[in-house]
């Protein structure tokens, strides 16, 4: 290589690149920029930020509509089942009132209601014609009934003006007035005396539970009198709330054996002896009575005391102690405790109200 060709080399690195090979010119490399461009590029940015805000908004709001329909769903279900649990229990409701009524009905002696089936509008309607609105409103006013309930329909107040008429030709068992409410008719007082056989027919048995009925709610209406009697201050006193107490605790647990009289549902071997007992009272000879009231409470049954096995063997009489045919009755259960407890104290009271002529017949 020779001098010549290598400065033409070196001197052609030195020199700038020609205008003529930059034919990619960047818009960096400008030297003037137009206002124009500048505002242009700035509405883009604009308009591309708020679109990207659009739908952030709307992913939120759909975000927002999908939680509320699965609230709204969540909710719609919890109202069912409040719905679904207060109809069943609606419905628990009336069947326990329809069995109470049914009780009611059967120890008062009324006929049962007839059963309310699905076809219940047919049932009624079945019953007679129609009747138009305004002669049924007249015949409710003249029952002074509610003309219109709320939400009742015409077929609704149609079935409610027969079932009032229904109830009214339905005839009503009359309650006495005595301290225990009860469908026996009363007997007079010179009519209560009672003798220790018991009768064998029904009709009997029923004249027997009068009399009993009769007996016992006058000598508490007479307890109930004696007591409103005393003064003030022996009412206000602990021993005068007791005995007030005493007595109406007695009313209330002789209410079940007064429902056994209605039925005629009486054990004969609690019967004979609550027999015996008023018998002995009328006659005020309240000891005896008071002896047939142990009778009955506590029985003849052997009662087992101090050491009853002896050994390892079974003694041949040890079963005695035990026999179920001497059990004591007012042991068998808690409603019939309940009511001898009640006759005892009847009879505590009656041999104060009417004292024995013989003194050796008081309780002690």
């Amino acid at each position: 290589m020779d001098f010549a060709a290598l400065m033409s080399k070196e001197i052609a690195k030195t020199k700038p690149p020609s205008k003529k090979d930059d034919t990619t010119p960047e818009p960096s490399k400008k030297k003037y920029v137009r206002r124009g461009d500048l505002e242009t590029e700035r509405i883009t940015a604009y308009n591309e930020e708020q679109a990207r805000l659009q739908r952030e908004r709307e992913e939120r709001m759909t975000e927002k509509r999908k939680f509320e329909d699965e609230e709204a769903t969540r909710r719609q279900e919890r109202d069912d089942k409040k719905r679904r649990l207060a109809e069943e229990s609606r419905k628990k409701r009336e069947d326990d009132e329809a069995a109470q009524e049914r009780d009611r009905r059967k120890r008062l002696g009324l006929p049962e209601l007839p059963p309310a089936g699905e076809n219940d509008d047919a049932e009624a309607d079945a019953g007679g014609e129609d009747i138009a609105d305004e002669e049924l409103v007249e015949k409710l006013r003249q029952l002074e009934e509610p003309v219109r309930l709320f939400g009742e329909s015409h077929r609704g107040r149609l079935r409610r003006y027969r079932r009032i008429v229904q109830r009214s030709l339905t005839p009503q068992v009359k309650m006495t007035d005595g301290p225990i409410p009860t469908t026996l008719e009363p007997v007079e007082e010179k009519d209560m005396k009672i003798s220790t056989t018991l009768p064998k027919d029904t009709e009997g048995r029923k004249y027997l539970f009068r009399q009993l009925a009769s007996y016992f709610n006058m000598v508490l209406a007479e307890w109930e009198s004696a007591l409103v009697r005393r003064d003030v201050s022996v009412k206000q006193s602990l021993q005068g709330r007791q005995a007030y107490n005493a007595m109406v605790q007695s009313r209330e647990n002789m209410k079940p054996l007064f429902r056994k009289f209605e039925k005629v549902d009486v054990d004969n071997r609690v019967l004979e002896h609550v027999v015996e007992i008023v018998h002995n009272a009328q006659l005020r000879r309240y000891v005896d009575a008071n002896d047939a009231y142990l009778r009955l409470s506590i029985g003849k049954a052997a009662w087992p005391i101090g050491v009853t096995m002896v050994g390892i063997h079974e003694r041949s009489a040890r079963e005695k102690l035990h026999q179920s045919d001497q059990q004591a009755h007012i042991l068998s259960d808690e409603m019939t405790r309940k009511y001898l407890q009640s006759i005892k104290r009847c009879l505590s009271f009656a041999q104060t109200r009417w004292p024995p002529d013989d003194q050796l017949q008081i309780m002690g």
